[in-house]
């Protein structure tokens, strides 16, 4: 009686007509999937352009460098691993048919890393056109990095805002050089100004990838160091996300008249191996659901790929981009100018070299 009980159930399930309802869900999930916007359709050429993407050698942050590529940039994949950065660049290189893609090393939880890798783009790089601070981890236990960060923290948020502050100081060291040179009188010029001496200047794009999860993080500036955290899944991912769009808010106040727009965008629910350090069950779940209704890496670079080329984003700054590349209100932490001055003046004296 048993057996044949199981057996009927699985003449039920392996019915043919089972295959009509799965189509359709699978045709519904595609739907949502798609964005109004095509990358493919923006006529936006980049060549003679500058473009670093970290975490360019997987996942979202390979197919933004994809699309930079394939507009003719020069695109610079920073990346943990040297390796896996060299076969992310070839694979870029053969697709597209640019063979100006190179792969630079930074560990963004060390600041050392950091402070090496931009001292070494100031060296070789005459200007940057586009900065896309896509590289981010999720799950991981807690460890306490040298600098005495815990690491998601530094990883995710101290280690980029770094990054992107070395790189902004040059541009700043630059404006001071024409200062000096072109004499007093155009002390009083402001930044936009002094930017259109400086020769082959461009409007520049920074965009940092963050997420509908920072509607769930929380402010605490103990958790830099890995205190008063409770480390479950993406609590911690969560406060990140809400840090970095917090810091991006207040660097597009700072940088406002300059021409350089500073934007975060919510990639959508990905497809990667953001989830690689969950538990098996937790994966395997996400995985089953995921192949419906979840994006594809290439469909989550799609609004981060609109923040930093597309026209209807000229001149924006300081705004938050869902996955369908329409800007919407962040959570309200994230909305607080004085709290963005406070986030952003200990971000910088906590990556300051004493």
């Amino acid at each position: 009686m048993h057996a044949g009980s199981t057996m009927n159930w699985l003449d039920v399930i392996a019915h043919p007509l089972w295959m009509v309802p799965t189509l359709l869900l699978w045709m519904v999930g595609r739907r949502q999937r798609r964005g109004t916007w095509d990358p493919r359709a923006c006529p936006t050429q980049l060549k003679g352009k500058t473009a670093i993407v970290t975490g360019g050698n997987s996942g979202i942050g390979k197919f933004i460098a994809m699309d930079f590529a394939r507009r003719g940039a020069r695109v610079i994949l920073a990346c943990r691993s040297v390796s896996r950065g060299a076969a992310a660049a070839q694979e870029i290189q053969a697709q597209t048919g640019n063979p100006d893609v190179h792969v630079r090393q930074v560990d963004l939880s060390s600041l050392d890393s950091v402070r090496e890798f931009t001292e070494k783009i100031l060296e070789e790089e005459r200007a940057l056109h586009i900065l896309v601070n896509n590289a981010a981890v999720s799950g991981l236990p807690r460890e306490i990095t040298k600098d005495g960060f815990d690491v998601s923290f530094a990883t995710n948020h101290l280690g980029p805002f770094l990054l992107t502050n070395q790189l902004l100081g040059r541009i700043r060291d630059v404006l001071r050089m024409c200062v000096k040179s072109f004499g007093r009188a155009l002390v009083n010029l402001n930044v936009a100004q002094l930017s259109n001496l400086i020769k082959n200047s461009a409007p520049a794009r920074i965009v940092t990838v963050s997420s509908i999860n920072h509607k769930k993080g929380e402010v605490d500036f103990s958790h830099f160091r890995g205190e008063n955290v409770t480390y479950n899944l993406d609590r911690v991912y969560n406060h990140t996300k809400l840090h970095n769009i917090i810091c991006t808010n207040e660097l597009a106040r700072r940088l406002r008249g300059s021409g350089v727009t500073a934007n975060s965008v919510h990639p959508g629910i990905v497809m990667t191996g953001m989830m690689r350090h969950y538990p098996f069950r937790i994966r395997c779940i996400f995985n089953l659901i995921g192949q419906f209704f979840f994006k594809s890496a290439e469909e989550g670079a799609v609004s981060a790929i609109y923040c930093a080329v597309s026209e209807e984003a000229e001149g924006i700054s300081g705004k938050y981009f869902d996955s369908d590349c329409s800007i919407v209100l962040p959570a309200p932490l994230a909305r607080d100018s004085a709290l963005a001055v406070k986030d952003f003046e200990i971000c910088e004296r906590l990556t300051s070299k004493l």
